[in-house]
């Protein structure tokens, strides 16, 4: 069975921690990642830049509206997800806990519908 790990990001609880524990997060991901490649569990991962970077797109009447920024102001946002393939959603809960940000924010763990954009 497929899963995205969503990581969910406060940037202040973030930029709080000391640069020592935000190196610790981003080995504790390297980490992760080998594992998942050595199990073969591991689809693929992305790393997402904050909100501001983005843009939302909205087709209405056929006119294209573009806006800056995210669909929804909020304090947290996506920062990237983990795809993985394994047996159990007690195996997913599992790996979502060794994601190192979930000592400061929320995995998400959300089965996959249909997994035709995941075959990476």
């Amino acid at each position: 069975m497929k899963y995205l790990l969503l990581i969910t990001m406060n940037p202040e609880t973030f930029e709080a921690l000391s640069e020592e524990e935000k190196q610790a997060v981003f080995a504790g991901h390297g980490e992760l990642m080998e594992e998942l490649q050595t199990t073969g569990e591991l689809l693929g991962s992305v790393a997402l830049a904050a909100p501001a970077a983005s843009a939302t797109v909205r087709v209405r009447g056929g006119a294209v509206d573009v806006t800056d920024g995210p669909y929804l102001e909020s304090k947290e946002y996506l920062a990237g997800y983990y795809a993985v393939d394994c047996e159990t959603m007690d195996r997913a809960i599992e790996l979502a806990a060794k994601i190192p940000d979930a000592a400061f924010s929320a995995i998400e763990v959300r089965p996959v519908m249909n997994d035709a954009g995941l075959e990476m």
